[in-house]
């Protein structure tokens, strides 16, 4: 039972019910009791707002404590909670106005809720039955005269001596059919049992008048009166008249700050942009079937830009860290390995919402080796981790695509991808791939590089602070986070890229 935490001063109601299923299994959901939206309380200095929703225990029972509605010291007045039952696989859920009086301090809600839905949605809450009073006088039905007193029944008298029977004679021709003789006097009651009617509703009698509660029924006059009962309309539903003032909580009174009764928004009301501004001058672009900025709506490139040049996807990938032939100062004769516990970091700009599932490190002499074996992942400028593999992989041999150049399957060299746990999507912003060789010799894998010089030039910026190539040394696993301030760039930087494969 919820405690009664309202003033002295309010007077309350307790409110219980259970629902169970038809076989017995207790019902989950709730049942919300609505007040008007505000009631105030001047004596008790108190605001009371609703609604209040009970939540129905394991057993399919609640227990709730409600101010009652005909507090003394209230505004508004004259009004009834609005019942809503919120039962889950109940197809239809009932709601309907109760009172709930100070005189029935303890209420069930399975005695007032209506359970025929053509009852009316307004039940009150009767309050403690008085004792009944002495009956008023019957009014006359009509100069009937008065009846007089029943007289004794006189003594039987003695039965008369029974005669011998005679010898039997012989039967003689059969009489004709005499006359009906005339009704003979009542005879004395029966005994009760013979199929009589001895009273009526506990009348005796002998005549019986019977009123409405008398058959506990609804006299005619208590139809659509004060006190009494509700009448229907032709469609079976309580007239408008017979209903009490209600506040709905659900009712609409503005959208977005304006009043009705006829309210019309713009896209400037629902913070949006109009349709009209779509692929229009200062509006927004429009995107193709194929979610790309038609060409119609970007702008000219002057001086050649970076129109009709080798971009990552054009070769199939989705992004790369340095193009690989840009590789100037590249020293061909200086071979560069990764290493046991090296962790190499490796900047990526995505300008659009790109997905990808691999790693990819550009190898320069790589035979696909089983014990050389490798972790890949991908962080975000933040340091935060975006996907993290947990167990090494040994990635496939370089240069080993169908058609490729002889000297590039023979010298194994390529692009060697090493696919992550799963597909990731990165928003536009700056990110870091991670390659960590975890076991193998020291010259196992032989890695594409940037030329031979410790301060990586592509390491200058300005304003937030991103180091486009970097390491850490003494690794066994991936970083948690990618903390870039602990890291060096005294190394040759490996060219690298994102894919999805």
């Amino acid at each position: 039972m919820d405690e009664n935490l309202f003033p002295a001063s309010i007077a309350t109601v307790h409110v219980s019910g259970r629902y169970l299923m038809p076989d017995g299994t207790p019902l989950t959901g709730s049942v919300e009791f609505a007040p008007p939206s505000l009631i105030t309380f001047p004596g008790a200095d108190l605001f009371i707002a609703g609604p209040l929703v009970a939540i129905l225990d394991e057993d399919g029972s609640f227990e709730v404590v409600l101010p009652a509605t005909d507090n003394a010291d209230m505004n508004p007045t004259d009004w009834a909670y609005v019942v809503r039952e919120k039962l889950d696989g109940v197809r239809r859920n009932r709601k309907y106005a109760a009172l709930l009086p100070s005189d029935t301090p303890d209420v069930d809600l399975a005695d007032i809720a209506p359970a025929d839905p053509l009852t009316p949605n307004y039940v009150p809450v009767p309050g403690p039955q008085g004792e009944t009073g002495p009956q008023g006088p019957q009014g006359e039905t009509g100069p009937v005269g008065p009846k007089g007193d029943k007289g004794e029944t006189g003594d039987t008298g003695p039965q008369g001596l029974k005669g011998e029977t005679g010898e039997t004679g012989p039967q003689g021709p059969k009489g004709d059919k005499g006359e009906t003789g005339e009704t003979g006097p009542q005879g004395p009651k029966g005994d009760p049992g013979d199929g009589s009617v001895n009273t009526v509703n506990g009348d005796p009698g002998p005549d019986v008048v019977l009123d409405a509660a008398d058959v506990e029924a609804v006299a005619l006059d208590a139809v659509g009166a004060a006190n009494g009962v509700a009448s229907l309309d032709s469609s079976g539903k309580v007239p408008t008249s017979q209903l009490p003032a209600m506040a709905d909580p659900d009712a609409v009174t503005s959208v977005n700050g304006k009043s009705g009764p006829t309210v019309t928004l713009t896209a400037a009301d629902v913070s949006a942009l109009a349709a009209s501004t779509r692929g229009a001058t200062n509006g927004v672009a429009s995107l193709d079937g194929s979610g790309k900025v038609p060409t119609s709506q970007l702008p000219a490139l002057s001086g050649g830009g970076a129109k009709n040049m080798w971009t990552p996807d054009a070769l199939g990938f989705a992004a790369w860290s340095v193009d690989p032939a840009a590789t100037i100062g590249y020293a061909a004769s200086a071979v560069k390995y990764t290493r046991v516990g090296r962790v190499f970091m490796q900047g990526f700009n995505i300008t659009e919402s790109t997905q990808i599932n691999a790693v990819v490190m550009f190898a320069r002499g790589y035979g696909g080796i089983a014990a050389y074996k490798v972790l890949c992942g991908i962080y975000r400028e933040t340091g935060a981790s975006v996907s993290r593999m947990t167990s090494a992989v040994s990635p496939p041999s370089a240069g080993q695509l169908s058609g490729s150049p002889s000297q590039m399957t023979a010298n194994h060299f390529g692009a060697v991808p090493v696919k992550l746990t799963s597909t990731v999507t990165l928003a536009p912003g700056r990110y870091w791939a991670a390659w960590l060789q975890t076991a193998g010799g020291g010259t196992d894998f032989g890695y594409h590089h940037l030329a031979n010089d410790g301060w990586a030039p592509e390491n200058f910026f300005l304003g937030s602070t991103f180091a486009r190539s970097w390491y850490l040394d003494s690794q066994s696993s991936l970083p948690t986070t990618a903390n870039q301030s602990a890291g060096l760039i005294d190394h040759d930087r490996p060219v690298m890229a994102l894919a999805l494969v």
